[in-house]
């Protein structure tokens, strides 16, 4: 998991994941969508396949990219526990808010 939010903490690695979740794409058209030179790219890139985010396959002379949403499905479940906590408080503070406003009138 930790290898997963290091990848998603970086902007440039969150925009190939952003264009992989539509479609899959190479590694030179990712690289024209990130402002960044190619070897940048491809040191992304890595990061995202070593935090088990995206798979590669060669067709060709080219390198195909594609999204792994299983380490996302992970993420997300952990995320479940603070997802409900959060929404516990907000529903609590919906709640105080709607009892003001009933005490105000």
């Amino acid at each position: 998991m930790d290898a997963v939010l290091h990848a998603l903490a970086d902007e440039s690695r969150r925009t190939v994941l952003g264009i992989l979740r539509d479609h899959p794409a190479s590694a030179g058209e990712l690289a024209e969508a990130l402002p960044i030179a190619r070897p940048g790219v491809s040191r992304h890139l890595r990061v995202l396949r070593e935090a088990g985010l995206v798979d590669v396959r060669q067709d060709a002379q080219r390198r195909i990219y594609t999204l792994r949403p299983q380490a996302l499905v992970d993420l997300d479940e952990w995320l479940g526990g603070y997802r409900q906590l959060w929404e516990n408080r907000l529903g609590a503070l919906h709640t105080e808010i709607a009892r003001g406003k009933k005490e105000r009138r």
